[in-house]
């Protein structure tokens, strides 16, 4: 049985609703980030869906030096704040040293682990240790069972508030596949499983000096990974995804997402009341 995690009224997994984790890749601007956070806040009003808005302080794991990295810490949290304090939406972003755990626990709802840190012991006892709900998305190179060896080192602090984001695999040159068997895997782990359909369809380097992707497959990716069974879909959005300055190639347009938030809306509620007792 998959555990409840609570985030303020959001609860995930113990066959809740499926929750919504959307934003845009990395925090570009005040108003672009507080416009895309109105946005989705008035869809899940309308939708009656679960949000929590999503958006990095910091790209620290971008491809090229010259690639913009986000505003840092200090002012991308001041930013997430005045999202909590306006819109009353929890927040998540990416913390990749120690050094930035304590800060971001102040001001984050969940403290999220990179994929390509989620092997990091020391990064992951910070976070657990911080109190706050820690989500872990797979490296790209683990399998899903070797996920539990990520929720291990988080439990040993105590903290059981864990989620587990599936993105992809790397398989071959620039390219990620999602083996859907892996998100009922992970949730064999008692652990609320999320589905980033935005980076499953990211090419890594693709462009040479930066990541490309194809946002033509997010819905047919959302689609399979709700009807298989999963808690969270986790999305980039972004007003004009050709001018993101992050991702913009796999993120999803925010003129979009409503529509397709509620086909998701739709495929879980039939999946839970199947699965229901």
């Amino acid at each position: 049985m998959v555990r409840e995690v609570t985030v303020g009224e959001v609860t995930f997994g113990a066959g809740h609703p499926l929750v919504l984790v959307a934003g845009p890749c990395v925090i570009e601007d005040e108003d672009t980030t507080l416009g895309i956070a109105r946005s989705l806040k008035a869809m899940a009003d309308e939708l009656g869906g679960a949000l929590i808005f999503k958006g990095s302080f910091d790209k620290a794991n971008r491809t090229s030096i010259d690639a913009f990295r986000g505003p840092g810490l200090s002012e991308g949290l001041r930013i997430l704040q005045r999202v909590k304090d306006e819109l009353g939406l929890p927040v998540v972003s990416d913390v990749h040293d120690v050094s930035q755990v304590t800060a971001a626990a102040q001001v984050l709802d969940v403290i999220q682990i990179p994929a390509f840190l989620c092997r990091q012991t020391d990064l992951l006892i910070a976070a657990g240790n911080s109190g706050r709900v820690v989500n872990v998305k797979k490296g790209q190179f683990l399998a899903p069972w070797d996920m539990t060896n990520v929720v291990a080192k988080i439990a040993s602090t105590g903290n059981q508030n864990v989620l587990l984001t599936e993105r992809g695999t790397t398989f071959g040159y620039n390219n990620l596949v999602v083996d859907m068997r892996s998100l009922a895997i992970m949730r064999q782990s008692g652990c609320p499983v999320v589905f980033d359909a935005t980076h499953a369809v990211q090419l890594p380097g693709g462009s040479g000096a930066a990541s490309s992707g194809q946002r033509e497959f997010v819905g047919a990716l959302s689609r399979a990974a709700v009807a298989v069974g999963i808690d969270a879909l986790f999305w980039e959005v972004h007003q004009d995804p050709a001018r993101a300055l992050c991702d913009g190639a796999n993120s999803l347009a925010l003129d979009k997402v409503k529509g397709l938030w509620q086909e998701m809306l739709d495929i879980d509620s039939i999946v839970k009341r199947t699965e229901a007792p």
